[in-house]
C-alpha cells in the first residue's frame, strides 16, 4: 500500500562532495519504496532541528493531524521544514540521494548540511512527484514536441532527473559557477551561463514546448514573461517554481508578486 504522505525519519547513510557549492547526502529510513515512483522531479519536505534541539514531532500517517501539531510546537523547538528533490533512489540498498546546494548565505538547511554526518536523524514528510501538481510530470514531457529547461543551479538536481527521464528533444540553460554531468538517453543541447541572456537569444524550436522553470524566485518570474509574452509560448505550456529568494529567507512571509505566481499556478491547475 503506497504511503506518499506520511512523516517519518531519514538517516544518514553516506555523505559526498559533488563541488565546493553542493553535497550529496544518502539518506535509509522507513516506507521509502513504498513512497517513490518512477517519476522525475520528486519532492519531499525535510525538517531541520533548531540548535540544542534534536527532538522532532512523532511519525504519522495522518499528515493533517501531524501539521497542526507541528505548528502548534513553540518557534524555538519547531524544526525548520523546507523542500527537496529525490536526486535518486536506489532499491537493492532502500537509500536515497538528496543534492544540497550550500548557499552563501548560510539557513539552517545548508547549516545542517554541512555538519551532516552519518548516523544523523532528519524527519521527513514525502516524497511525492505530484506536489503542486495535477498531471504528472512526466504525461507533460511525453505531450510535447521539444522541452526547455532554465533555472540556477539550486535547479541542477531536479533538472537532472528531468533529463534522465526524457526521450524528447531538449534544450537546457543554467547558471551556475561550476558545470556538472548530465546522463541522458534523449537528445540535450546544454548551456551553461546566464539564463534569460541566452534563453533571450536562442532560436527556439517548432512544435509544441514544455518549458520547466526553477530557481531564484527573480530569475524564474523573468524568464517565463519573457516565454510568454515576447515567445508567444502558452501559460499552461510552463511550470515555474521559485525555489528561493535573493534578499529573503523562505521563513520570511510572501511578496506581492509570490502571491501572484501562487494565483497563477492554482489558475493553471
Amino acid at each position: 500500500m503506497s504511503r506518499p504522505f506520511s512523516v517519518e525519519f531519514l538517516q544518514v547513510t553516506a555523505v559526498s562532495k559533488l563541488s565546493p557549492q553542493m553535497r550529496r547526502i544518502s539518506f535509509a529510513g522507513d516506507g521509502l519504496a513504498e513512497a517513490i515512483t518512477a517519476e522525475p522531479d520528486q519532492q519531499l519536505k525535510l525538517y531541520f532541528p533548531r540548535p540544542g534541539h534534536s527532538e522532532y514531532p512523532p511519525p504519522a500517517e495522518d499528515f493533517g493531524a501531524w501539521y497542526q501539531g507541528y505548528l502548534s510546537m513553540p518557534e524555538e523547538v519547531r524544526p525548520w521544514m523546507r523542500s527537496y528533490t529525490v536526486r535518486s533512489y536506489d532499491p537493492e540498498t532502500c537509500t536515497l540521494d538528496v543534492d544540497f546546494l550550500l548557499h552563501r548565505h548560510a539557513g539552517p538547511a545548508t547549516r545542517w548540511a554541512i555538519d551532516a554526518q552519518p548516523g544523523d536523524r532528519i524527519g521527513r514528510f514525502g516524497p511525492s512527484a505530484m506536489f503542486g501538481r495535477r498531471i504528472p510530470l512526466s504525461t507533460r514531457l511525453a505531450e510535447a514536441d521539444w522541452v526547455l529547461l532554465a533555472g540556477d543551479e539550486s535547479a541542477i538536481p531536479a533538472m537532472s532527473t528531468i533529463i534522465e527521464a526524457c526521450s524528447r528533444p531538449m534544450r537546457a540553460f543554467i547558471r551556475s559557477p561550476y558545470e556538472y554531468p548530465m546522463q541522458t538517453w534523449g537528445a540535450l543541447d546544454l548551456h551553461w551561463g546566464d539564463p534569460l541572456d541566452a534563453v533571450r537569444g536562442a532560436s527556439l524550436p517548432a512544435g509544441r514546448p514544455f518549458c520547466w522553470l526553477a530557481g531564484e524566485a527573480g530569475l524564474v518570474r523573468d524568464l517565463r514573461r519573457h516565454l510568454v509574452g515576447e515567445r508567444g509560448i502558452a501559460r499552461s505550456d510552463i511550470e515555474f517554481t521559485g525555489y528561493w529568494r535573493s534578499t529573503l529567507t523562505q521563513d520570511d512571509p510572501p511578496t506581492a508578486a509570490d502571491l501572484a505566481d501562487a494565483q497563477e499556478l492554482l489558475a493553471q491547475g
